[in-house]
Parts: C-alpha cells; structure tokens; sequence
C-alpha cells in the first residue's frame, strides 16, 4: 500500500498546546497498552503498519513540521517536504512525483491520500486499504471513501452516489451546506466527504503535467512557490466523470477543536490536575510543572502550557481562533529532530532555555554571530564539540560558548542543560551551520 498523508495546520484551534510547529498532530493524550501516551500521528502511523507493514507511507507537510515528524515517528517514513503552502492539489502533485521519482513507485501502483489526523479504529485503515485495491482494479479513475453520515454536519462537504451498493459511481458533489440542506443530503443517501482519495500514480501524474509544466519532482519543486494555489477536489475530482465512492461506516472522527478532542479522552486529566466531585464533564491537559485545581465546573476544558494556559466552555471553545489569531508570541516549545525544548524565561537581552536530547541524537553543528550562550549540564552525560575541540560533559558541566565560536553536543544518555542566551538581538535567523 502506498498512502500519503496530508499534514498541515496552523496550531490555532487547539490553543495553547499547538503553534506553528506543533499542531494539533502532535499533540500527546492518547493512552497506549504501554501507560504513556501518543499522538494523532503517531496513533495513525501505528495503525497503517498494523494493517500492512509493508506499507510505503509518504508525509505532505511543511518544512516547520519536519522536526517534530522525525522526533515522533523516527527515521523510516517518507517525507515531502512543501517549501511553502500551495493548497492540496500542488501538494498531491509534488507528493506523488516524490513518489515516483525518489522513491521509485512504478505509474500503475495505486495511491491512497488521507488526512494524517482522523481519530478512527483499525477498521479505517483496512478501508483505505481496500480502497486502494479498488483503485489499482482501473474501473475508475479516483475512489473516494464515503463515511456515513451520523447527523446534517455542516462541516463537511457531501458525496451523493447513484445507488446503494458498497462501491458505487458518483452522481454529485454538494459543498459544505447548512443544516436544514444537509438534511436533505443525508434524505438523498448523501455520504460525508472524508478527504480520502485513491488513484493509480500515472492518474494523477498526467494530471499535473496538463496543469503544471514541469518535468520532473526536482523540477516541481523548483517551480513551487509560482503554482497555483488550488485544492484538489476544484482541480481535480469536480472535472472527473470516472469516480467511485466507497461506503465507510466504522468510528471516524475530526478531532479538530477542544470539544471533539476531549471527547476521545480515555481520562479527565493528563499531567497533575484535581478535579473536586462537583465538576462536571471538565477535562484537564497541563504540561506545567504546577498543579492545576478545578472546582465546581461543568462542561469546562482547562489547558495549560508554556504557550498559556486555556479556560473555556466546551462549546465555546470552537471559536478559539480568532481571539488567538491576537496574541503575538514566540514558539515556546518545540519537538526536534533530536529531542526538545522549552523557553524557561524571556528578557530583553536573555533567554533561558531547558534542552532535553534523545540518547545517540546532537544538534547540527552551529555558530551565532550575535549572542552568547551558557550550557549548564543538569542531567546525563555526552560530549560537546567547540571549534573542533572534543569535550566530555556531564551533570555539573558549564560551557560557555561566545558570539562566532561553532558549537554542538551530542548525547550518549538522555541529556538535559539549561541554555542562557545572552544578547542585543536574539532570534532563531541567527544560526549559521557548518560541517562537523
């Protein structure tokens, strides 16, 4: 099987947890048979190799997203880096190239696209496997998975198929509609639209070539930031007579906002809460260091991170966004490639830093050319490399390192230092790296 999973996001709806970095994808508060906990990504990924572990799964992202991808779901999956964004279509195209191209997928192997986020069973992705299978068989250009409806949504665009049979051709394609047309949607047999789509490679190939002049992935990508911003389902699937749907019926959910995510929750709190035995229906994520009390609430979601801390009616936290679109304020946290960190404290000439790196991972080899920075070593041990110089760390360690000199580390066991920057101008552009 080979699938692509789409992987975007702004980080808005699910304040303060997500940013620009971490969205909603990366977010950790599904309990695993191990007692910790994993993420959306994590979660889906896990089920694709379940169902077909020789499956060749490529991500669609952007480059901000990289680190945070590598650091949950290690070295092995296949990722499509977008240099900016472009809507879906470029994005199908650029992936589907990629796969071609660099990861040599013959043109009549079939392709099945999906969102990286669903909160779904195993039986999903025996569907999308099918799904594929159907795609492969030629008997349509596209097929498209059909979930059926639970209520008159409007947040979903609706498929309407000719008949009633497993797989059927499509009649129609209805947009996102208010309740009282959905009504009337789901009366017609209509199916919500789950953003899932099967093809076999050449399909979608030829596709892009009839709307992009490019030759190649490399090319594509050279070329990405002049296409068109366009989705998919306007450039593609509305001009396509040959398409099938495929009815889906099992567990599929968007955990897009607050309320939808806490309903998936196996417990009202993760991190260190206490709910008293008047609340409600409240659920808890705290990612400080301090405790969270809650009393006499109902139908509350308290969330707090070093980006904020969240109180809010369930319901009312759908309209998160536009109250957060207003705060202007530095990444707090991040997942990298090589472990974590998380911004202690800010000042106007100081920053103060906990890094937290993953045993057998190091930082790029790097130097800044307006700041000074302090490693104090507070746990593990590994060994720092300071213009060109070798030297072994461990816990009680202080290197200082000044404007210009090339530094990295790198850990043996897990390694833990608090990081003091020191200067007029501190920010993440000034970073220079060099070969090691």
């Amino acid at each position: 099987m080979n699938i692509i999973l789409l992987s975007g996001g702004s980080g808005k709806r699910l304040w303060p947890l997500s940013n620009d970095i971490r969205s909603k994808q990366f977010i950790k508060i599904f309990r695993t048979e191990k007692e910790d906990y994993e993420s959306m990504v994590q979660r889906v990924y896990r089920q694709i190799l379940s169902v077909d572990e020789k499956a060749t799964v490529t991500i669609a992202t952007s480059k901000t997203q990289v680190s945070s991808i590598h650091n949950q779901l290690g070295s092995g999956v296949g990722i499509c880096v977008e240099p900016c964004r472009r809507d879906t279509f470029p994005a199908v195209a650029l992936a589907t190239a990629y796969l071609h191209d660099v990861q040599g997928v013959p043109l009549e192997e079939s392709v099945v696209v999906c969102p990286v986020d669903p909160y779904v069973n195993q039986d999903y992705f025996e569907a999308v496997k099918k799904q594929g299978e159907i795609a492969a068989e030629g008997n349509a250009n596209l097929v498209l998975m059909g979930i059926e409806p639970t209520y008159p949504s409007e947040k979903y665009g609706y498929i309407i198929p000719c008949d009633k049979e497993p797989v059927s051709k499509v009649a129609t394609f209805k947009e996102k509609p208010d309740a009282k047309t959905a009504q009337k949607y789901m009366e017609q047999g209509a199916l919500w639209n789950g953003g899932v789509f099967a093809y076999k490679l050449k399909y979608v190939l030829d596709k892009a070539h009839e709307l992009i002049d490019f030759t190649d992935y490399h090319d594509l990508l050279a070329k990405y930031e002049t296409l068109k911003k366009i989705s998919f389902d306007y450039a593609v699937v509305e001009k396509e007579e040959q398409i099938q749907v495929m009815r889906f019926s099992g567990q599929w959910k968007d955990l897009g906002t607050w309320n939808t995510l806490t309903e998936a929750m196996e417990e009202d709190c993760i991190g260190e809460a206490i709910l008293n035995e008047t609340c409600e229906n409240v659920h808890v994520i705290n990612e400080l260091d301090v405790p969270v009390l809650c009393m006499g609430l109902k139908d509350v979601v308290v969330s707090a991170s070093a980006e904020g801390i969240l109180v809010s009616d369930k319901e009312q936290s759908s309209y998160i966004k536009p109250y957060v679109d207003k705060i202007d304020q530095q990444i707090m946290f991040a997942e990298k490639s090589w472990g974590s960190f998380r911004v202690l404290d800010v000042q106007e000439e100081s920053m103060t830093i906990k890094v937290t790196l993953n045993p057998g991972h190091g930082m790029n080899y790097h130097s800044h050319e307006r700041r000074d920075e302090i490693w104090n070593v507070i746990a593990g041990n590994g060994n720092a490399v300071i213009d060109g110089k070798t030297v072994l760390v461990k816990a009680g360690d202080v290197l200082t390192m000044k404007a210009g000199c090339k530094h990295t580390i790198l850990a043996e066991t897990e390694l833990k230092l608090i990081e003091v920057q020191l200067g007029r101008d501190i920010s993440a552009d000034d970073k220079k790296k060099h070969a090691l």
